[in-house]
């Protein structure tokens, strides 16, 4: 039997380590994302024989008319079947046959190999993530890069500017620019940007609990763009949010740059998360070249 609740910033000290562990490379796997996101999604956590169990949704109506569970495949060392089977458990008391979020090619793999012919694998596009090497975004190498140097170029032309990272000093700032770029963006689509903004508030509001590492960018001394996200693995660092002022050329590039150089050079790779299917983000993402767009399927029990 699993006991599942909502997430609590105590519960790092174990999820990280699991997370950490497993060398998942997917987002879906940062302690914060699950923190951050989980109003949005009504995220609950459960540990188990060593295993991280997630599921988001509801199975009774909170007002939206949705009724839905959807499960990450477990994350851990230990039997995987057993773990996984739980889960099954767990979705036919609420109601609803099984699917499992958050799967790459291997984890396909290994679920069909342990349940022959009992699953079918939905690749879901908008939630592959861009992970790129760090060096890349650093140096910005080559032709591929040449548009992107130049906004920087224009960025350090027109302004006076400076990078710092977040602290207790700044924070602030952060909160006040992030509230005002919502506030410019809020037409495009108002329920996203009211998510967005509890996600970003409590991202905040715990910041330092939840581990996270983060820069802003000035330019003439006013804060013009921020950034943050945390380790995943000793190999790979995941940036959570990203923000700038679309109207100050080369914010954007230039935050990017500065915080991979500043806080992220130790790592190999940089998940900068997915695109959630819009065509803007899809296309900014694309043109920084990833090394690796990561797959993520949906695993469902055949009816």
């Amino acid at each position: 039997m699993l006991d599942f609740r909502p997430p609590v910033t105590e519960d790092r000290k174990w999820v990280a380590p699991i997370i950490s562990h497993a060398k998942r490379f997917g987002c879906d796997y940062s302690f914060g994302d699950i923190f951050i996101w989980q109003h949005v999604y009504n995220i609950r956590i459960a540990l188990h024989d060593g295993f991280l169990f997630s599921k988001n949704g509801s199975d009774d109506d909170d007002g939206d008319g949705v009724k839905r569970l959807t499960y990450g495949i477990p994350v851990g060392s230990g039997d995987l079947k057993k773990a996984i089977e739980l889960i099954e458990e767990d979705s036919l008391k609420s109601g609803f046959n099984l699917e499992m979020f958050g799967l790459n090619n291997e984890c396909v793999k290994k679920v069909e190999a342990m349940f022959p012919g009992k699953f079918e694998f939905d690749p879901l596009r908008d939630s592959y993530d861009y992970i790129y090497l760090t060096e890349n975004l650093i140096n910005l190498p080559g032709k591929k890069f040449h548009g992107k140097r130049n906004h920087i170029a224009a960025f350090v032309r027109d302004n006076e500017w400076s990078y710092e990272p977040i602290t207790a000093d700044n924070l602030d700032e952060c909160i006040a620019m992030n509230a005002e770029w919502e506030h410019r963006n809020r037409e495009k689509d108002p329920k996203a940007m009211d998510d967005e903004l509890d996600a970003i508030n409590i991202s905040f509001k715990n910041y330092f609990e939840l581990g996270f590492v983060g820069g802003l960018l000035r330019a003439n001394g006013e804060v013009v763009a921020f950034t943050f996200g945390e380790e995943m693995n000793p190999e790979m660092f995941c940036t959570h949010i990203e923000k700038a002022y679309a109207d100050v050329r080369g914010a954007y590039p230039m935050i990017n740059r500065e915080f991979a150089a500043n806080a992220r050079s130790q790592y190999k790779y940089v998940n900068r998360e997915d695109d959630t299917g819009s065509e803007g983000l899809r296309k900014a993402k694309l043109s920084y070249y990833p090394d690796i767009l990561l797959e993520k399927y949906m695993a469902r029990v055949k009816k």
